[in-house]
């Protein structure tokens, strides 16, 4: 414990509010709340811990924090917090798994649409539903009984869904505003739980149309009832008074929170929710910032009624959320909570060997890696690379690793400016200053360890940037490969040696991954600028044909083999006005000309 986070560990308010915790970069690690901050923010410095949060403790430098009003108050400051900063000790709110739902549009001749992002605009969703395919075959149902319109934009003609009598025709034909009410009402009824009358309805008419002899009409009505049947009614009741409901149970083991959420729709159960994370404080405060965050992605409707596990304080949530919150104490209500909870409890017992396996290859493999190299764990690694054709065509790749793990955000690429055409030192000198500048000059932070693909050469190079020039204490070490190309050894150090790894070890899979990731995007990035040379070459220079023009004509020819072939009825094909189609015709004849004449000896 440094002396700045002592003298401020002292003055702490006994008072409700928020905290936020930073590295020593600055850079917000986490975000809590505490019905008494002095307690809370005390509890981090104080007694024992396991070893995940042992290893947040380890990282804070500083914090600083606000003083609220109310319990209910700092719970929503914290979850605006975590939302603004995105602090990688909140890993909670990272989930974005979404459900479909199926919309009924607000247009003037509205749409049913399944679509997995919720808007506020004038449509209707329904849902969620637990997969696409479920989703699909509701709103082809409904599609059959109901001829809505299917097309994004009105046509000048009517189309096949007409004809088959699912839509109709409101692009030639005035469809009254009545008959669009009706039949919104009769898709929200549906939706709603009200499909037994829809069923019932059909038999009817299925009944009238036998009795007049359509026995066409009475096979529609027949086949329209078959389909709901077998889409709407798979699933048992779960409860039947047709409530929408979502229900919550939690376990906890070992710092690690697993929360189950049952979505009941219509009186189904038809799908959960899971998510499992680590948690810093008490489980009651943890579950409470979930459901919080839970609610506030658009994917998830607030549904009539939610059901909590007891010891749940729903004086808080009831404030939270804007719907009925209740702990069921008897009967099958508890039974579902109890059901939740259990779920619950399995799920995290069986993934938990995973999650402390996932730890251990990138957290832990962090940590071996700085016991190896005898600096602090190096939570942030960027790894460099470059990439050359003989010297053309130079460019280098920067990947970041955080907690062991590829944070693509992090990744760059750079065109090699200044460096000469064979210099792979002066390459590395030139985007590691670039790189360095940059995060100077914008305050990004700092990395922990800077590995450079290459040698003794690369990181002699890279050192002379970031020590001598900048004046950075940041460690560099090399990733040298064997003879197959793969990775070998370590190097670090003043001058550089070996640094002893176990080859099975966590810390060397780490590496190995890291430099396979850095190669890999720096081959891409030398793959892209080497075609869109050799495209550039082969088309520019067109008079009359610009970028829009070029890949108007790659889509229809395939290739530039074929469009050199191709005479000016074809290019005209291709979209190509006539004069323009007679100029790119002329230029490959003259290029033609211009080989054969160098072939035969005679051009200059």
């Amino acid at each position: 414990m440094n002396e700045t986070i002592r003298q401020k560990l002292a003055i702490l308010p006994d008072q409700p509010g928020c905290y936020l915790m930073k590295d020593r970069q600055g850079t917000i690690i986490y975000v809590g709340k505490a019905k008494v901050l002095k307690n809370r923010v005390r509890s981090y410095f104080t007694g024992s811990h396991d070893a995940k949060t042992q290893r947040l403790v380890s990282e804070i430098e500083d914090f600083e924090y606000f003083v609220t009003s109310s319990d209910i108050e700092a719970l929503i400051l914290e979850l605006n917090l975590i939302k603004k900063h995105d602090p990688k000790y909140n890993i909670m709110l990272k989930d974005d798994k979404t459900y479909p739902y199926i919309k009924l549009t607000g247009e003037r001749h509205p749409r049913l649409i399944v679509t997995r992002k919720v808007k506020k605009d004038k449509g209707k969703y329904f849902g969620p539903y637990p997969n696409a395919y479920a989703a699909q075959e509701t709103k082809k149902l409904l599609d059959r009984i109901y001829p809505l319109r299917k097309c994004n934009t009105l046509p000048d003609r009517v189309c096949l869904y007409y004809h088959l009598g699912q839509c109709l025709a409101p692009c030639v034909n005035e469809v009254s505003n009545e008959t669009y009410r009706e039949m919104t009402n009769g898709i929200t009824r549906f939706l709603n739980g009200g499909y037994k009358e829809v069923k019932d309805d059909l038999s009817r008419k299925m009944q009238e149309a036998a009795e007049k002899l359509e026995f066409e009409r009475a096979k529609e009505y027949r086949d329209q009832i078959t389909n709901i049947e077998a889409v709407m009614e798979k699933q048992k009741m779960t409860t039947t008074d047709m409530t929408d409901r979502d229900v919550f149970g939690f376990a906890v083991n070992k710092g690690w929170m697993c929360v189950q959420v049952f979505f009941i729709r219509q009186g189904k159960l038809i799908e959960r929710d899971v998510s499992l994370f680590p948690i810093y404080r008490d489980p009651d405060e943890e579950f409470l910032t979930f459901i919080g965050s839970f609610y506030d992605k658009p994917e998830h409707f607030q549904p009539k009624e939610i059901f909590f596990p007891e010891g749940t304080d729903l004086g808080i949530v009831s404030q939270l959320l804007d719907t009925k919150v209740t702990v069921p104490q008897r009967g099958q209500k508890k039974d579902m909570v109890k059901l939740a909870e259990k779920n619950a409890q399995i799920a995290l017992s069986e993934k938990f060997q995973l999650i402390e396996r996932r730890e251990q290859r990138t957290v832990g493999a962090c940590e071996q890696l700085g016991d190896a190299m005898g600096i602090a764990t190096p939570l942030r690694i960027e790894a460099f690379d470059n990439s050359h054709t003989f010297g053309a065509e130079a460019v280098s790749a920067m990947v970041t690793f955080v907690d062991g793990r590829p944070d693509k955000k992090g990744y760059r690429k750079y065109k090699t400016k200044a460096a000469a055409r064979h210099d792979d030192y002066g390459a590395m000198r030139e985007v590691v200053r670039r790189r360095y500048v940059r995060v100077l000059r914008d305050n990004l932070p700092l990395p922990d360890l800077v590995l450079i693909d290459g040698g003794k050469g690369q990181i002699s190079a890279a050192r002379e940037v970031i020590e001598d020039e900048l004046g950075l204490d940041i460690p560099v070490a090399g990733l040298a490969k064997d003879d197959k190309h793969q990775t070998a050894l370590l190097l670090y150090g003043d001058p550089p040696e070996v640094v002893p790894l176990n080859r099975t070890g966590e810390a060397f899979y780490l590496l190995q991954r890291i430099q396979d990731e850095v190669h890999r995007f720096a081959i891409t990035f030398h793959r892209q600028r080497r075609g869109a040379k050799s495209l550039t070459s082969s088309l520019d220079g067109i008079p009359g044909v610009g970028a829009k023009r070029k890949t108007q004509l790659l889509r229809h020819f395939g290739s530039v083999k074929k469009i050199r072939a191709a005479g000016v009825a074809e290019l005209k094909e291709a979209g190509l006005p006539q004069s323009v189609a007679e100029t790119v015709e002329q230029y490959f004849k003259e290029q033609e000309k211009t080989k054969g004449a160098k072939k035969s000896g005679t051009g200059e």
